[in-house]
């Protein structure tokens, strides 16, 4: 037989948890983590004043400016609006599509992944709470432009009357921390010669998030070190070696030669 067995790991000896009861879960953490933004919703001024600390940190750290990514952008409204939607419609679906993909083909990385995904959010929300973040797009000390309310789509309202979601809330960017996870995710658990492509992703979102002023380096930077310290506790099934195919249990090995009788 010429069949190719794919090679094995511990995915194919773990069962996948029960659906209903990770649907609640997952529904619950996310449920957890935007009432946990809303609470920091009233911190304006601190919130203000953290994006002055951040800016002059990036400065004196000589970190490239976020306006020469965004001057990119603003070369041709096709392209920032791509942007505005690439921001407004790929971070959840990219972040449920890692997490349903993996519940299905590999249960063991699945719940690795939702485990660190659970961690970064986890700690992130902390970062809301005690350092509230106003986006550069709201500081006039950066010069740039809020994309999404000059060209759109925009996925804010005013601060005054936004009660969705909490927009000082932009340290660290879990744009970027899930978009990295997502990346790393596929990587773990896949074996295709193309799937470093995944790469794109994360450089993307992170060009995304700067040009259209939601975020500052740093908070990529600090999302990406939190998901760093997760990754480093909770690690992901090892794979086993590889199970030897049809062909190689079927060949059969030929036998030493006898040995030479002694005396002749």
């Amino acid at each position: 037989m010429n069949a190719r067995t794919e090679p094995a790991d511990e995915d194919a000896a773990i069962a996948r948890p029960p659906l209903v009861r990770e649907f609640l879960l997952v529904a619950g953490l996310f449920l957890v983590y935007k009432f946990g933004r809303l609470l920091a919703t009233d911190h304006t001024r601190e919130a203000f004043r953290n994006a002055h600390r951040v800016w002059d940190l990036e400065r004196a750290l000589h970190l490239p400016g976020e306006g020469a990514v965004q001057s990119l952008l603003l070369h041709g409204d096709t392209l920032v609006r791509l942007a505005n939607a690439y921001y407004a419609t790929v971070h959840f679906p990219a972040t449920a599509a890692l997490l349903v993909w993996l519940y299905l083909r590999r249960p063991g990385h699945y719940v690795w992944a939702r485990r660190v995904l659970a961690a970064v959010t986890a700690a992130a929300l902390v970062l809301h709470l005690t350092f509230p973040l106003a986006p550069p797009r709201m500081l006039a000390a950066t010069g740039l432009v809020d994309t999404g309310r000059v060209y759109g789509p925009s996925v804010y309202g005013s601060p005054d009357t936004d009660t969705l979601s909490n927009q000082f809330a932009a340290m660290p960017s879990l744009h970027f921390g899930w978009a990295l996870m997502v990346a790393i995710g596929m990587i773990v658990a896949t074996r295709s010669r193309w799937r470093w492509l995944w790469l794109l992703h994360p450089l993307l979102t992170l060009l995304v998030i700067v040009g259209t002023a939601n975020h500052f380096w740093l908070d990529a930077i600090v999302a990406g070190a939190l998901l760093g310290g997760a990754l480093a506790v909770v690690r992901p099934p090892h794979r086993t070696a590889p199970r030897p195919t049809d062909d190689a249990r079927h060949v059969v090995r030929p036998k030493a030669p006898a040995l030479v009788e002694a005396g002749r």
